[in-house]
């Protein structure tokens, strides 16, 4: 299992327009892909979970994936995660 830590940039957090982008790219990873926000554990290939997980801006967040292409995944996850314009 690979993981990494982000802090969220993003001005709104992670709303509608960037959590329908981070879905469709945890799509990609052929294992199940986790995030974590304090107490909270959502599963990255659900909107409804990651809306429901309310992650604002400077949330530092783990994201736990597997399969061969984990890592990959991950990269672009955190993309999104650290970017402060989407």
């Amino acid at each position: 299992m690979a993981e990494i830590t982000v802090t969220v940039r993003n001005p709104h957090g992670l709303h509608a327009r960037p959590a329908a982008l981070f879905v469709q790219r945890a799509a990609a990873c052929e294992g199940a892909v986790e995030v974590v926000a304090g107490e909270k554990t959502g599963d990255a290939k659900s909107i409804l979970s990651i809306m429901g997980m309310g992650i604002e801006k400077g949330t530092s967040v783990v994201l736990r994936a597997q399969g061969s292409n984990a890592e990959t995944v991950l990269r672009s996850l955190r993309e999104i995660l650290e970017d402060s314009e989407a």
